[in-house]
């Protein structure tokens, strides 16, 4: 079944493997790891010939590039699965297609609303698996196939796992991975095919203009600090580093949460919030230069103006911040940038003029850089630079992933010779010639440092040219990912040596087939697709059934529908107003209505809410509108109640056939009254009873006058006057 592909010694050697167990595939970039994926396809297919493959890959210029690499050497049809495809498409293309490759996104929501059926899948290959961590979707699919699937296998690939062994362990709990097969440069069955990479470090000096900058910065850092001192938050000599401080921000906002605000409390979070931007300049001129210095800078400052938090008002206001922002806009008037920027178009100056057909990848952490750099290279001759950035846009700078494939190919096709790329193009893309990459500034992670790396090397010796400013965060960045790529090494070998015979004390963790004829069904609201709620609810084996609904979030059974809010938004919606026109959809559809706030925080310190606003809204809740209120800790408690509650009404009541398009409930003559009354501006449950009683019937209520509404208990002058204008005002 393969056409015009041989493989090679170790890619034989780890299918072995492969074939028996799950396994977690570990290979340098460019070294073949579709190829051992591709093998290990045909295998299943000629097992189970009626089966399916998936093919995760986390973009879709990814997932394109491996449909097309699988369709040069197998003959079976195959399909491309992502958000661009529509969901009704994707059900029809699924039936007759054997080979699907996809984005965990769409995929997930194809999983949720039952639209495919994981039942007959063989083969789960997840690509770039060091991404199985948290709550990422390769984490809820690996557990559906593992529980659906009749003969579940599971490849997973990676060429940078990491430099935390906890990480790495939990993407093998995560996919289930029985075994790992891991080779390195140094390994000998892979030695003969790894191609050499010259990596030089090009060092420049920051100007005096770009030092004064950074004292004034430093101290701005420093001031905040000091006054946090004085509060026992910060110690002396803190370090002006991210670490620490997201730390310390991470601390005080846990303090907020478990409802301490006062005083040095406050300070101390607003202090901090002063302390990352000022961070984040810092980091830009650094390392990037004084354009995205300057735009940022402005953007504080126009923010300042309309901000409603005192954090950026004072910081704009920081003699030490003006200083940096006066010297910064001089510099930028004076067309002045980093020595890096100069630097950078001599070396890509001297590459083109040595070779017409060169193809340079240039690696920048921020958008605004990359397109100051394309503006600068595009000045020099014989360069054709291209921005490669991801889809969410921002100053103009977004490429969809149609456009994203699309410069590829012309980069592919030497349209473009210098491709300036964030890290959208760090991943798994297979461009086979490229002469030469470089980092614009070195980064922290092992993972992305290899990933950038390998995008040269390929099929002949690699060069790499990383640009550092001396004495700056350039140099710590450069040791860190060194160290970071030493220990995963390190761990990797030890991995090798010691995981496999974990794995073998362990009982095999795979499922047997399970014939899911689920009991129980929910109706999820569709825009609560991405929700923990609903991918749990899955793992409980509920039927999850995406709808649009008017009312509700989940509805349960024909007369109860639930509304989940989280701590933060249950708060927000009353100081918006949503929460009241919620809670009349949701008494006037379902006979048993609950609200369920998940959350661990304190309800009366997330927002400057009076405390009596908030006991008012919920005695509204509990009493005026009879609705129960029930509190959970987190999304896994919220399933569990949600869980509880359809089985008893559709298992104890024997409520199963319900639909979420059921009729409203009939309501009675006084409950018809209450609801109309209760509709009108600012009237409520209890004001509209109080109404109904003093006039006897609607009628009266719309002609009694101004004077004879505010004789009413609970209606001021300013309800009637509403009242009024609604009675009588013209309608246009």
């Amino acid at each position: 079944m393969l056409n015009g592909f041989e493989p090679r010694l170790y890619q034989e050697t780890i299918l072995s493997n492969c074939v028996d167990k799950n396994t977690l595939v570990v290979l340098p970039t460019g070294m073949g790891k579709t190829a051992v994926a591709m093998m290990l396809a045909v295998q299943r297919l000629k097992q189970f010939p009626k089966s399916k493959i998936i093919f995760l890959a986390p973009t879709k210029p990814l997932a394109q590039q491996q449909l097309r690499y699988f369709n040069q050497h197998v003959d079976t049809p195959s399909v491309l699965f992502t958000g661009s495809v529509a969901p009704k498409k994707r059900e029809l293309l699924w039936k007759d297609a054997q080979l699907i490759f996809s984005t965990p996104q769409g995929l997930v929501n194809d999983v949720v609303s039952n639209r495919i059926d994981l039942k007959d899948v063989s083969l789960l290959v997840v690509d770039e698996a060091h991404r199985a961590v948290g709550d990422y979707d390769y984490v809820f699919l690996a557990k559906q196939f593992n529980k659906k699937a009749r003969f579940p296998k599971i490849l997973a690939l990676t060429a940078s796992p990491g430099s935390d062994l906890e990480k790495i362990e939990e993407v093998c709990k995560n996919l289930f991975i029985e075994s790992v097969e891991i080779r390195t440069d140094t390994d000998p069955d892979v030695k003969p095919y790894i191609k050499d990479i010259d990596v030089r470090f090009v060092k420049v000096d920051l100007p005096k203009d770009f030092l004064q900058i950074k004292h004034f910065l430093e101290n701005c850092i420093k001031s905040k600090l000091s006054e946090m001192e004085k509060f026992g938050f910060a110690r002396k000599g803190m370090m002006i580093n991210k670490r620490d401080f997201l730390a310390l921000q991470s601390r005080l906002h846990g303090m907020m949460a478990s409802g301490n605000r006062d005083f040095p409390v406050l300070k101390s979070v607003s202090l901090m919030a002063e302390a990352m931007k000022t961070q984040h300049a810092l980091e830009l001129l650094e390392t990037q230069g004084i354009t995205p210095l300057y735009k940022y800078l402005c953007k504080l400052v126009t923010e300042s103006r309309s901000a409603k938090t005192k954090a950026i008002k004072n910081l704009v206001a920081d003699l030490h911040f003006k200083s940096a922002y006066i010297k910064t806009e001089k510099l930028f008037n004076d067309k002045i940038e980093h020595p890096k920027l100069g630097k950078l178009k001599e070396l890509i100056k001297k590459e083109a003029d040595e070779n017409l057909n060169v193809k340079i990848i240039l690696f920048t952490q921020f958008r605004d850089t990359a397109v100051k750099i394309k503006q600068e290279l595009e000045e020099i001759s014989g360069v054709f630079p291209a921005v490669f950035v991801g889809q969410a846009k921002k100053s103009g700078t977004g490429l969809t992933q149609k456009e994203q494939i699309e410069t590829i190919e012309l980069f592919k096709d030497g349209v473009f010779n210098v491709l300036i790329a964030t890290s959208v193009a760090e991943e798994g893309l297979d461009i086979p010639k490229v002469d030469l990459v470089v980092f614009y500034e070195p980064i922290p992670s092992a993972i992305r440092q290899i990933q950038r790396r390998g995008r040269t090397g390929r099929q002949e010796k690699g060069r790499v040219i990383v640009l550092m400013a001396k004495n700056t965060r350039d140099e710590g960045y450069r040791w860190s990912a060194h160290y970071k790529e030493k220990r995963m090494y390190k761990i990797l070998e030890d991995l090798r040596n010691n995981l496999n015979k974990k794995f073998e004390k362990q009982p095999n963790n795979l499922n047997k087939y399970i014939n899911c004829k689920q009991e129980l069904k929910v109706f999820a609201d569709f825009r609560e697709k991405g929700n923990h709620i609903v991918k749990e609810l899955c793992d409980n084996n509920i039927v999850v059934k995406l709808e649009a609904l008017d009312s509700a979030d989940y509805i349960l059974s024909s007369r109860v529908g639930v509304e989940v809010k989280t701590v933060p938004d249950f708060v927000n919606s009353i100081v918006d107003g949503r929460l009241l026109s919620q809670l009349k959809s949701l008494k006037q559809k379902f006979e048993r209505p609950i609200i369920i706030i998940e959350g661990e925080e304190n309800l009366f310190t997330i927002r400057n809410v009076h405390p009596n606003a908030i006991r008012g809204m919920i005695a509204t809740i509990a009493v005026s509108y009879g609705i129960p209120i029930v509190q959970t800790k987190d999304f896994k408690e919220t399933t569990a109640f949600l869980v509880a509650i359809a089985k008893r009404e559709q298992e104890k009541i024997g409520d199963k056939d319900f639909s979420p398009h059921f009729d409203k409930k009939v309501l009675c003559l006084k409950e018809q009254q209450e609801y109309i009354v209760s509709a009108l501006p600012s009237v409520g449950p209890t004001a509209a009873k109080e109404l109904l009683k003093h006039f006897k019937s609607v009628k009266n209520i719309v002609n009694a006058s101004e004077e004879d509404l505010k004789k009413v208990n609970k209606i001021g002058p300013k309800i009637a006057k509403a009242l009024k204008d609604v009675f009588e005002g013209e309608y246009k």
